[in-house]
């Protein structure tokens, strides 16, 4: 495979944009870059849910671009990983998944990926892979030996251990060994590099531990900037923080979604969300700082979006159904219709629709007036028992119940 050599513009644009850090430097993996080796880069993600979002896509983007220099680019499904949990940034132990579970959050997941980075280049596509591929097969001594190159003091560390510690709430053990299975992840695949937000930089550098001890061979760690609300410091593509836009919605949803985010994350949007050049982008902050209504900026942003995931053509329809839908109250032409499984009430249909992230969120909205007859404007205490009703839920979503 032919390994192309970046221009100085853009091996400063690749090292730079949307990244927090890399380790142990940017200047030796620079060389890398430089000298034409070929690398071998991977992104990991667990299986919890049916839908990567935006925040993933940052690093799809990252690594596409490495894809078409001519590197290797695998991208991980973390199968095994996702039954045992990953203890980042919560405040309790995530539930563990089934494997049933598990294999139908990722049935979707290479087409969702596939809209950003290309599974089907003749000369260089990326690769899949699935970590329980090597981790169901370790036995209780190759934990053993694994856990023998970490500290409880060195877990500790994680500062959501320590906060759960200090607040008497329990740390389970099968917490401890996920850096463990993520990190035997660059052992088993024999990486170069890794890639993934800042927020995974422990379970990383996990993998930077084990590949020096077990291969004998160093890893780069690359982490990127996570979407954050730059006023609040909240990450934006969180289902209990709101402002999750997921590869996969539709295209008219996914326009309305970015619509309804805070003016303050335009810009950070356009640079780790968009493949828009970083000039554009300047062109786009000076006009914002010269008093330009934001609404025009995060139109263009939502186009972009859309645009990269589904087409031009679908981000002009968005945008003409948003204009309609939300600036002259029109309804939207088309509207999903939700049908009751046998059982199910109306509430627990939105949830497992993905209308709304759980039922608590659906009380919130409730109680808040944030559910509303689409057509009269009546607000709902309670949802509706009879079908027919076109509920306009939130601010952009809306669904007529079967």
């Amino acid at each position: 495979m032919n390994i192309r050599i970046p221009t100085p513009e853009e091996l400063d644009e690749l090292l730079t944009r949307s990244i927090a850090t890399i380790l142990p430097t940017r200047e030796e993996f620079e060389k890398k870059l430089v000298h034409g080796e070929r690398l071998r880069i991977y992104i990991g993600a667990d299986a919890t849910g049916p839908q990567l979002h935006l925040g993933h896509a940052t690093n799809f983007l990252f690594l596409e671009k490495l894809r078409k220099l001519g590197h290797e680019i695998i991208i991980l499904f973390g199968d095994f990983t996702a039954m045992i949990g990953d203890p980042t940034d919560r405040e309790s132990a995530r539930v563990p998944l089934t494997e049933a579970q598990v294999n139908e959050h990722i049935s979707s997941w290479k087409d969702q990926v596939g809209k950003v980075i290309s599974f089907d280049d003749p000369e260089n596509p990326a690769l899949i892979k699935r970590n329980s591929e090597w981790l169901a097969k370790l036995n209780f001594g190759d934990i053993l030996s694994l856990a023998s190159n970490f500290t409880v003091q060195h877990m500790l560390e994680r500062d959501m251990f320590e906060k759960r510690m200090h607040e008497g709430k329990p740390v389970h053990l099968h917490e401890f060994l996920y850096p463990l299975m993520q990190g035997y992840d660059s052992v088993a695949m024999n990486v170069d590099a890794e890639v993934g937000g800042t927020d995974q930089t422990f379970n990383m550098l996990a993998g930077r531990i084990l590949q020096k001890k077990i291969n004998g061979r160093d890893k780069f760690v690359i982490a990127t900037t996570l979407l954050e609300n730059p006023k609040t410091g909240k990450k934006l593509m969180s289902k209990s923080e709101g402002g999750y836009v997921a590869l996969n919605d539709p295209a008219p949803e996914m326009y309305a979604k970015i619509m309804a985010l805070p003016d303050e994350v335009v810009l950070p949007m356009f640079k780790d969300c968009t493949t828009l050049d970083l000039s554009t982008i300047a062109t786009i902050q000076k006009s914002l700082e010269d008093g330009q209504n934001p609404r025009d900026a995060k139109m263009r942003l939502a186009r972009e979006i859309v645009t990269l995931y589904h087409g031009a053509d679908a981000a002009q329809a968005a945008e003409a159904a948003f204009v309609s839908t939300f600036q002259k109250g029109a309804l939207p032409e088309v509207i999903e219709e939700l049908a009751r499984h046998e059982g199910e009430t109306y509430a627990d249909a939105l949830v497992r629709a993905g209308v709304v992230a759980s039922k608590s969120e659906l009380a919130r909205l409730l109680k808040a007036g944030g559910v509303r007859d689409a057509v009269s404007g009546e607000k709902y205490d309670e949802l509706p028992e009879a079908s027919g009703t076109t509920l306009k839920i939130g601010k952009r979503r809306f669904v007529k119940l079967g």
